[in-house]
């Protein structure tokens, strides 16, 4: 593959104490949509920069932390109103980087942005503290931030799962350290620098690399929070790393997440048949909360076939990112693309039957790029591993079930429990739902399109510990106080 130089290609460096930290080597980041050309290089940071970055957040927090909370959030808001300015350039920046269609990105600075003021709204309320008078005395209960923080999110959503972690944390009085993933470094680190600009030296810092940038985040001392979102494989490993300093952690990882279609839904419903196209395969099908298996009841379940693939074929037009007619882009990178390849060929082997889905509007480009067209599966049983494993891909099996007990042992037989969703007859959809494992369960839709900032979210089982968004996501970057002013010093039954 020939390279091509591109004069657009940007360049970050990691950011410590409010520097720029020149690195001695870099690595390049390709467009998925055509790998031969370069969007922009970034860092490998050294584990020694990881340790500055850490110290200068822990320097930071001395004094960040005794800041009022107006400060804080006058400070968050400037950076959003930056975050807005800079948006058009960040979306192109994205998309570029991760293939995400221009729709799909500004998509992603929207949920960012709206997370982000609606922490700023609660912050105050949220953080206040809890002052008690009783009978015994008084009790006031109050939020301190933790400390240090080491966040690292993933490739798939790369902005909002950085800020999900950034705006709380910064919020309730902590210091950070960011690790983006090296699959989508670009646009992340950019907003983070952005925000950076409007807090002291020191209060953000970003860092690049590899497993010993990863590890010294995970094991260092002076770190007394681990913010993560990826893989739960992943999380195992940083689980051990954490134990000998027992950090606190918030968690959210994978889901295996499960549609439940009722018999008493509508399969001529055209919108819901849309809704569940899209929980399927917005983003390529690289969303952790993604509707990713496919129960339906039998009585409807050659019919809601029919009509899924006719809704399919209406939505789903792959190519270009930046091409206004796109609506599914590539995969983000080439090792994603063969293990969801991988997943679809061992279901063909097992039987089960493939159909293809939608548009490819440039087959040249297609072939190019980390290109999948997104595929039904048919036919599969429901443990192979199409079905129990997370695709984070462009595929979905779709398959019957008899009664509405067995639907539910097939959702919750799962290692998973992250969303889910029920479509049907509302209260018949949320009697079903309310005996889901789930951390978040839709009713009659799924996905980004039931995302709701104001409540929390996170995982059942292996997909997570601890909850983000709503106030839950706020004061999981603090510590509880309890102050007791007691007014019976001397307990009765302490003798003299």
């Amino acid at each position: 593959m020939t390279i091509q130089a591109n004069p657009e290609a940007v360049t970050v460096e990691a950011l410590i104490n409010g520097q720029n930290a020149k690195s001695l080597s870099q690595t390049a980041k390709e467009n998925p949509a055509n790998p031969s050309e370069i969007v922009g290089y970034f860092p490998v940071t050294t584990k020694e920069q990881a340790v500055e970055a850490i110290e200068a957040a822990a320097e930071a927090f001395k004094t960040w932390k005794k800041t009022d909370i107006e400060e804080r959030v006058t400070r968050m808001r400037k950076a959003i109103e930056k975050i807005r300015a800079a948006e058009s350039e960040i979306v192109n920046l994205l998309s570029r980087e991760h293939g995400k269609p221009l729709y799909d990105a500004h998509g992603e600075i929207y949920v960012s942005l709206m997370w982000m003021e609606f922490a700023c709204n609660e912050a105050a309320a949220a953080l206040q503290a809890d002052v008690q008078e009783h009978d015994h005395g008084k009790t006031i209960l109050s939020y301190d931030p933790i400390g240090v923080v080491a966040a690292i999110s993933p490739w798939n959503y790369p902005i909002a799962l950085s800020t999900i972690k950034i705006a709380p944390a910064l919020l309730a009085g902590n210091a950070i350290v960011l690790k983006p993933s090296p699959y989508a470094p670009l646009a992340a680190a950019k907003v983070a620098e952005i925000i950076a600009s409007e807090f002291p030296a020191g209060v953000i810092n970003v860092v690049h690399g590899g497993a010993d940038v990863g590890v010294e985040l995970t094991t260092n001392p002076r770190v007394a929070k681990i913010a993560f979102t990826g893989g739960t494989e992943t999380a195992k490993h940083i689980i051990k790393a954490a134990s000998d300093t027992i950090k606190d952690m918030t968690l959210e990882l994978g889901g295996n997440d499960a549609a439940i279609f009722l018999e008493s839904f509508d399969v001529n419903d055209e919108r819901a048949m849309r809704r569940i196209v899209v929980s399927n395969f917005l983003t390529t099908g690289q969303i952790c909360m993604i509707a990713k298996r496919v129960y339906v009841h039998r009585s409807i379940y050659d019919q809601f076939v029919e009509k899924y693939i006719e809704a399919a074929n209406r939505w789903i037009r792959v190519g270009d990112p930046f091409n206004p007619e796109t609506t599914v882009g590539p995969v983000n990178n080439v090792k994603q693309k063969d293990y969801v390849t991988g997943l679809v060929k061992d279901a063909k082997q097992r039987g089960a039957q493939v159909v293809p889905l939608g548009r490819i509007l440039d087959q040249q480009q297609f072939d190019q790029g980390y290109y999948l067209q997104p595929t039904l599966v048919l036919g599969c049983d429901a443990h192979d591993p199409i079905v129990v494993e997370e695709q984070f891909g462009p595929t979905v099996p779709i398959l019957p079930f008899d009664d509405v007990e067995q639907a539910i042992e097939l959702h919750n037989e799962s290692i998973y429990g992250l969303t889910s969703s029920v479509w049907g007859a509302e209260d018949e959809a949320i009697a079903v739902a309310r005996q889901l494992e789930a951390g978040t369960t839709m009713i009659n839709t799924a996905a980004v399109q039931g995302l709701d900032v104001r409540f929390p979210f996170g995982g059942f089982k292996q997909s997570g510990i601890g909850r983000e968004y709503g106030t839950e996501g706020i004061r999981t970057y603090t510590e509880q106080h309890v102050i007791n002013v007691p007014k019976m010093l001397d307990l009765p039954y302490i003798p003299e």
